[in-house]
């Protein structure tokens, strides 16, 4: 196997900077295979050489010809490359047939353009889907952080993970990664050591916590503790089906979560709170969307008694999270389908991982404390549409090769989601994708009252014994001040 990597035969797409140092690391490591050629449609670069490996192009012609001799392993090194882009170049590269197309992070995720081997990835329906993300000077963005402490919850998940190494790069003096699931914290743990060593970021202290936001006397105790200066609060379960037949837990978690962790962050000092919230928080029709409603009221009314500086940040779905669409549609596919979608005009907001957490990062060192902010998602896709698209990209055809069957909106899921209310009204700031959400007045009931009438469902209370876990209790209370949140009739109390 070790002798099969050293003879692998790599073709860089891309003789621009990022191309040319990661074929130096190739050369330089020497186990991982060489590099034939550099490929490029610069007419200045195209028949020269660079490090003794030649430059040829333009890529549309070259490539064609690889066909009569199929390369090993093709590595797209072009960070700044548009999804069209990358389209074009990944229909090209399945043409010349190469056993593996790799990609590096788009430049977004690459500070002064310093990449490294260890970031390449096998290319991913995600990176061809979405929009092209905005640009964003990382460096710039995370100046905020120099020298803090920053603590990260829901570290293992999604959001928190790509946040987490993107703030490698931020000069943070120590990265707190929190979370109750043991294995997703010791991943991110792994993966961001791995990233240090090989270069990527700066030195911070990385240290990982496991706990739960659920219990107020260890939140309040380990903050304290850690006293970190800037908290991004990605903790939250998220499963709208899963959140369904689970209500009495979800509230728990999202909402007294969120609590405690106000309480906990004023009390320990902490400059800011970054509260990573949803669409469905928008009339929400789901026991997750109301939870996530009732939070940012948490976070933003928090300020306006504390003279704390917490934000709120909003935005749509994430490709490629975990337990959303895009791997679902990869497990149907690879089992030869049928794709299933909840309805065929069914729509949602799509934003790439990294983009939606480096717009995070730069909203939590622009924003203003007390605010809400919301994410340009730019326009909705059809769910439809995302899943034809991943057949293709799999090379079947849809309908011809993959059936795709609507089977119907399940509890608590929407045809469609908005990123505001009919009671906010949204403001351009002058920082790209990222806008301010002004809110009306009286948008939400005190939302000490009803964190009290919840509390005794969600915690048990020896006056109130008979409302602990009471799920059709905990509906009715929500229903009274979420008019969009409908209880089923058949509810069970337990």
């Amino acid at each position: 196997m070790a002798g099969s990597k050293k003879n692998n035969r790599i073709y860089i797409i891309g003789a621009g900077f990022t191309g040319t140092a990661i074929a130096s690391e190739i050369c330089a490591k020497g186990i991982f295979g060489r590099v034939v050629a550099f490929l490029d449609d610069d007419a200045d670069k195209i028949g020269s050489k660079i490090g003794g490996v030649p430059v040829l192009g333009p890529i549309g012609e070259v490539v064609s010809l690889l066909r009569q001799t199929p390369a090993d392993e093709a590595l797209i090194a072009m960070p700044g490359a548009s999804r069209e882009k990358l389209k074009d170049l990944f229909q090209l590269l399945k043409k010349a047939e190469f056993a593996k197309i790799r990609i590096l992070p788009g430049i977004s995720q690459i500070v002064e353009g310093a990449a490294h081997l260890i970031q390449a990835r096998e290319i991913d329906p995600q990176d061809l889907l979405a929009r092209s993300p905005v640009t964003i000077n990382l460096t710039k963005s995370l100046a905020y952080l120099r020298g803090k402490r920053v603590l990260i919850t829901g570290a293992g998940g999604s959001i928190g993970s790509e946040l987490s190494r993107q703030l490698l790069s931020g000069g943070a003096s120590r990265l707190y990664l929190f979370g109750h699931g043991e294995n997703s914290i010791y991943e991110i743990d792994r993966d961001l050591r791995i990233l240090q060593e090989e270069g990527v970021g700066e030195k911070a202290t990385i240290v990982p916590v496991i706990g739960d936001l659920k219990d107020a006397d260890y939140t309040r105790f380990i903050f304290s503790r850690l006293k970190a200066d800037v908290i991004f609060h990605c903790a939250a379960y998220k499963h709208v089906p899963m959140s369904e037949a689970n209500p009495v837990e979800v509230i728990r978690n999202n909402v007294f979560g969120t609590r405690h962790l106000v309480e906990a962050a004023s009390e320990a000092g902490s400059e800011r709170v970054v509260f990573i919230s949803t669409d469905k928080a928008v009339g929400p029709a789901s026991v997750y969307g109301a939870s996530k409603k009732i939070a940012e009221e948490i976070v933003v009314q928090a300020r306006a008694k504390e003279g704390l500086d917490f934000i709120v940040v909003r935005f749509g779905n994430v490709l490629g999270s975990r337990g959303s669409i895009v791997p679902l549609f990869r497990r149907q596919i690879l089992k030869g389908g049928p794709l299933t979608i909840t309805h065929p005009e069914a729509s949602r907001f799509f934003m790439t991982i990294p983009e939606a957490a480096s717009l995070v990062l730069q909203a939590g060192g622009v924003g203003e404390g007390g605010n809400l902010y919301v994410l340009d998602m730019g326009d909705p896709l059809l769910i439809k549409d995302l899943a034809e698209q991943m057949i293709r990209f799999y090379g079947f055809e849809p309908e011809k090769d993959i059936p795709i069957v609507p089977v119907g909106l399940r509890p608590g899921e929407k045809l469609s989601e908005n990123l505001w209310d009919s009671n906010e009204k949204m403001e351009t700031t002058r920082y790209r994708k990222i806008n301010r959400i002004i809110r009306g007045e009286n948008a939400f009931p005190a939302v000490d009252e009803l964190l009290a009438k919840l509390a005794p469902v969600c915690f048990r209370d020896p006056l109130q014994s008979g409302l602990y876990r009471n799920r059709k209790i905990l509906r009715e209370i929500l229903s009274s001040v979420i008019p969009y949140l409908e209880a089923p009739a058949d509810e069970p109390e337990y």
